[in-house]
């Protein structure tokens, strides 16, 4: 544990939502317990994400409707961090922040909810199955193309509600959320990544701060894992390389063994008509560039124009 100054109090940005408050006094906990008599405070905001719930991420504006908020009080310095779930940060970062720290990645798999099989292979046909996520909906389109896809906003609770009041036969959300909500016991089945790849750091919570803030950039070093960051900068850098947004099916998963990086990539069709998936093994060293040559060499098989066109539509 570092010493650091009795009178420093460092401001966590962050939105209200039950799963976002957690992380944040998560955070919260881990840098008192890294830092002798460092206070922290938490600044809950709400986001423009979090206020439109009628209409799907990729109508209103993508991912980083989430975080906006929160980084204006980081430029404005009424707070000096702000705590993500990183799978809701966009691949290109603005001018003047950085990722300080990533903290160990929790499960990143995506879970089946439902009360009528214990896989996506066991719905029934013709089953309704809930989700907002192009990315999530286009795998299990490939995988079953029966199933009727659903549109899914609102907190863990909400979502959770709509499958027990018998509005949806399935839901699908990530794993790592409900485990840190208690509600692990929900989870039908977790889907292997071979069915749906997850997102691009699903399952990592992240630490933003202002690039200039030295001090604050230093007290997160203490959080920041390693084998975590390598893992999240490779599939953060194939998605941007793709120019990826959540209008786009893309989906990476990096796992790390010591000093090699095994990373699979996917881009689809958002009706799961067609699936592009491809696989590379690297330096950990390297992170970045294996995320970038995955993504030209998914591209060259045809994800470059499928991405153009979807942009364009």
């Amino acid at each position: 544990m570092s010493a650091t100054p009795s009178t420093r109090t460092l401001r966590i940005a962050t939105r209200k939502s039950q799963l976002a408050l957690w992380q944040a006094e998560h955070v919260a906990a881990l840098l008192r317990q890294a830092h002798a008599g460092l206070e922290v405070e938490l600044l809950p905001m709400s986001t423009k994400g979090d206020r439109i719930q009628d209409r799907s991420l990729a109508a209103i504006g993508g991912k980083g409707l989430f975080i906006k908020e929160l980084e204006t009080a980081l430029e404005e310095e009424r707070a000096d961090l702000a705590v993500h779930s990183m799978k809701d940060v966009p691949a290109e970062m603005p001018r003047g922040f950085s990722i300080a720290a990533l903290l160990t990645r929790a499960d990143p798999r995506d879970a089946l909810i439902s009360p009528q099989g214990r896989s996506i292979a066991e719905l029934p046909h013709g089953a309704r199955l809930g989700t907002s996520s192009l990315r999530r909906q286009a795998q299990l389109l490939a995988a079953r193309p029966d199933l009727r896809i659903e549109p899914l906003r609102g907190n863990v609770d909400t979502r959770l509600k709509r499958l027990d009041h018998a509005e949806l036969d399935a839901i699908v959300l990530a794993c790592a959320g409900l485990i840190r909500l208690g509600l692990e016991s929900r989870i039908t089945a977790r889907i292997d990544p071979r069915l749906s790849l997850p997102a691009v750091g699903q399952g990592v919570i992240g630490i933003e701060c202002r690039a200039d803030d030295a001090s604050t950039n230093a007290l997160l070093k203490a959080l920041d894992d390693a084998p975590t960051r390598a893992a999240v900068e490779a599939e953060r850098a194939f998605a941007r390389r793709l120019g990826g947004s959540c209008q786009s099916p893309i989906a990476a998963l990096a796992r790390v063994d010591q000093d090699r990086l095994t990373l699979e990539g996917l881009v689809a069709e958002p009706d799961g008509s067609r699936v592009l998936r491809d696989t590379l093994v690297g330096a950990t060293a390297h992170a970045e560039r294996l995320g970038e040559e995955l993504a030209e060499r998914v591209m060259a098989a045809g994800a470059g124009e499928l991405l153009q066109r979807l942009r364009a539509s």
